[in-house]
């Protein structure tokens, strides 16, 4: 079973990484979401544990799914 420090830690590798293939700037995504570009930081950092809440608008924002948040790579 995966804890929630783990996951998160899936969920903003994912999102980092999605938001460089695209070519994007976290502080607008941030914008977008509802978030300071602190707090989004913090959150992609580690910083701060990311709420179901929070993944839903970050999804709303990049056009994703939570498949593709919680996918695993390697």
């Amino acid at each position: 079973m995966v804890d929630i420090g783990t996951s998160n830690a899936i969920v903003a590798e994912n999102i980092k990484n999605i938001i460089e293939d695209r070519s994007l700037k976290q502080s607008a995504i941030a914008k977008k979401a509802g978030f300071s570009t602190k707090e989004f930081n913090a959150m992609l950092n580690g910083r701060r544990l990311i709420k179901a809440i929070e993944m839903v608008a970050i999804m709303d924002v990049l056009g994703v799914d939570a498949n593709t948040l919680f996918n695993r790579k390697g």
